[in-house]
């Protein structure tokens, strides 16, 4: 024996006693759905639990996934922390959904081998009883051309047990011969169930096994339909179309399965999937009564988090306006007036600008007024003997340097004009833009006034002087007069 077929062993075991318990394959089958259904409840509540609390984290882990949205690593490394914090597994709501799948596939291999599993023949033992049965049946069984050709065997073998038993070349293991009926209400579960039910006899076995996969189809899309229902944590919760399109592909990928494998494989086949399917809508609704606190709570929390992440939107709206607000009011405080540049502290010369400054051609000839920092931030120019070649190279760099400050400045000067402007059309009223328009050509009028003052003060710096003279002599000459 193989070591697959240790590992089968256990349920072949099972479904055996099932099968001596109640005399029917089908029935054996059914009980076999409801001891898994059993073993593997307690793992389906536990996955459920895992489901309920990565949705209760689900609002710790965006504020993670927005804290660190440009460091991936960072993100992952905090989400597996909050994981292990919380202890919650991440994978635990899918592994226990993939279990059942574990399960068919033993269920098939010993389905479509009972001779392997059931009877415990080895492969010569199964080559001498084929060719024991090939003189009862029909048709010739051929192993090489039909992979369920144990299920014809075992069917031959049922019918003619008696004289295949007392058959000497089956004598050696005639006692772990089985007589095996695969018929259930009526159905032969040992044959492949064809939708083109035109072409064969119109009975009751062609009929019902055309049914039993068609069932199956029904029993899954309403299985999945509730499950969604059942595990929807708040029912009046939006998804998003990405979740509304894995739904709807989830309950249609389903039924398409289970119609596959009725069509391809033993009616047997059919019987456990349309058993798991009831036993598993079952499931769920008795686990959404156990975990009914816990789905309360899960979506209690969820409440609660939508309502802080309103609170937080609110928040941001009004800090979002108040700024809006002040930036529009100092936009017309400062509108009409001169901006004026801000007044930068002059920075105090140290020893190296000190020393630098004694370089040229009137070495100490600075005088105490002198500031090296007047026209450059980076203090004054070296001297340089004009008879020295021209550093091309240098002169590149400080021109581009220059030219980049230039258009940062006016590119940063450009900016604040437009988010001004924008503010103003956005929320300025007519009536305020008129008074304020108002405002500007009473303040500008004022400087024209002030301007053409200082102007004509400039133009003519003596006549203020001639016009005292001009008093002075007026007063000596009344003077003298007296």
């Amino acid at each position: 024996m193989d070591f697959a077929y240790y590992i089968l062993m256990p349920f072949s075991w099972l479904l055996q006693l099932f099968y001596d318990l109640t005399g029917s394959y089908g029935f054996a089958l059914i009980f076999f759905a409801v001891v898994v259904k059993l073993i593997l409840f307690p793992f389906s509540l536990k996955g459920k639990k895992s489901m309920i609390q990565m949705n209760m984290l689900q609002g710790k882990m965006q504020q993670i996934q927005r804290k660190y949205a440009n460091d991936k690593q960072r993100q992952n490394l905090e989400i597996q922390k909050l994981y292990e914090k919380e202890k919650v597994n991440p994978m635990g709501g899918c592994l226990w959904s993939l279990l059942p799948i574990c399960i068919l596939l033993p269920l098939y291999a010993i389905i479509r081998q009972p001779m392997k599993y059931m009877m415990g023949l080895d492969e010569a033992q199964i080559t001498t009883l084929i060719d024991v049965l090939n003189q009862y049946a029909a048709t010739t069984i051929e192993p090489s051309k039909n992979v369920y050709y144990q299920l014809i065997a075992s069917n031959v073998l049922f019918e003619n047990f008696d004289a295949v038993v007392a058959n000497p070349a089956v004598a050696a293991f005639a006692e772990n011969l089985k007589q095996l009926d695969f018929s259930f209400l009526g159905l032969a579960l040992s044959t492949i169930p064809t939708w083109k039910i035109w072409t064969g006899p119109i009975n009751w076995n062609a009929i019902g096994t055309f049914l039993i996969p068609i069932v199956s189809a029904c029993t899954g899309l309403l299985f999945s339909f509730v499950s969604m229902r059942t595990n929807q944590l708040n029912k009046n919760q939006p998804e998003n179309e990405q979740a509304k399109t894995t739904s709807r592909t989830m309950m249609i990928m389903s039924p398409l399965i289970s119609l596959w494998v009725g069509y391809s494989m033993p009616a047997a086949m059919s019987i456990y999937w349309v058993s798991n399917n009831v036993l598993s809508l079952l499931q769920e609704l008795l686990a959404g009564r156990i975990l009914k606190k816990d789905y309360e709570a899960a979506a209690a929390i969820k409440a609660e988090q939508e309502r802080l992440e309103k609170e937080e939107e609110k928040q941001r709206r009004r800090e979002a306006a108040e700024r809006k607000a002040q930036a529009i009011a100092e936009a017309k405080a400062n509108r009409g007036k001169k901006k004026t540049k801000p007044v930068e502290e002059k920075k105090k010369s140290d020893a190296s600008v000190i020393e630098v400054s004694r370089v040229g051609i009137r070495a100490y000839a600075r005088g105490r007024a002198y500031d090296p920092y007047r026209y450059s931030p980076d203090g004054p120019t070296p001297y340089k003997d004009p008879g020295t070649p021209v550093d091309e190279t240098a002169v590149e760099k400080a021109l581009k340097k220059k030219s980049d400050h230039l258009q940062a400045v006016a590119a940063e000067g450009a900016a604040d004009q437009l988010i001004v402007n924008e503010i103003l059309e956005e929320n300025a009223s007519a009536e305020a833009v008129e008074t304020a328009e108002e405002s500007l050509d009473t303040g500008v009028d004022a400087e024209i006034t002030a301007l053409a003052e200082d102007d004509a003060e400039v133009q003519d710096p003596w006549a203020k002087v001639d016009a005292e003279v001009d008093a002075i002599n007026a007063a000596s000459e009344d003077k003298d007069k007296e």
